[in-house]
């Protein structure tokens, strides 16, 4: 295993919670996933969860790609067998389920195969006016096996799903918008900015109530609504046992700005 950094950490901000952009840096072949990759990725995800100044996670690529897919040089020769007994995909790609601060996905260029499932399992997607989404997997013989055909459809219904896994085309910004696959699209050049703007707003937040809005919203992916709106009112009721709780609702009366507590 070679000791090349394929993700960077970046901390930003100055407050009590900051934000911390990992940047996937593979800019030679287009940020293309490979295992040394996502396990760099989840260390530094369960890192940057772990860590008490960090408030929001940013993830992010280059301008011309944010991921362009999986390795497939890395998995061409790949058996049925040895792909289920490592097991591939699986062991390491899904360590960003287990993060419970936000995860922001900030999206320039290509984010395609890999690169798009990976974009769909963060909290939500900032794209640039550049960005490019697909699933083309169909074309070399495969399906997607990071969570497409089921985030997908979630997100921009059934029959947009199928038209991209099926046909392999790509949706660019404006049109993943308008399908919800993506919150807002902006200008390029004001990607980062954008992103660390929208960061900097959950970090003045109260940690408590950010990850358990996160666990709740995630919820809603998991069941019925029935089971869904329990869940959601027992943490509600929950948060009620919180110091933050008392402190936001007192700063609003008060007309000030609340001083939380993490407790």
């Amino acid at each position: 295993m070679s000791n090349e950094v394929l993700v960077t950490c970046e901390l930003h901000g100055a407050g009590a919670r900051r934000t911390m952009v990992l940047r996937l840096n593979r800019p030679k072949q287009l940020n293309a996933l490979n295992s040394e990759l996502m396990d760099q990725l989840g260390a530094a995800l369960l890192a940057a969860d772990g860590d008490a100044a960090v408030g929001c996670i940013v993830l992010t690529g280059s301008d011309k790609a944010f991921a362009a897919g999986a390795d497939i040089a890395a998995m061409a020769r790949k058996t049925c067998a040895e792909a289920m007994a490592e097991p591939f995909i699986t062991r390491n790609w899904e360590t960003i389920r287990q993060v419970r601060k936000p995860v922001i996905a900030a999206v320039a260029g290509f984010a395609l195969g890999g690169g798009c499932e990976l974009a769909m399992m963060c909290d939500f997607i900032i794209a640039a006016d550049t960005a490019k989404f697909g699933q083309p997997e169909i074309k070399i013989g495969i399906i997607p096996g990071a969570g497409g055909t089921q985030r997908l459809p979630r997100a921009v219904g059934k029959s947009k799903a199928m038209d991209m896994v099926l046909t392999a085309r790509m949706m660019d910004a404006a049109e993943a918008e308008r399908a919800g696959l993506v919150s807002r699209v902006v200008a390029a050049d004001k990607l980062m900015e954008e992103v660390l703007a929208a960061a900097e707003a959950i970090n003045v937040l109260s940690p408590a109530s950010v990850a358990l809005a996160k666990a709740c919203v995630n919820k809603s992916f998991q069941g019925g609504l029935d089971d869904g709106v329990d869940y959601e009112r027992r943490v509600f009721h929950s948060l009620f046992a919180t110091e933050d709780q008392k402190e936001g609702m007192a700063a609003f009366l008060e007309k000030r700005k609340p001083e939380w507590r993490l407790r």
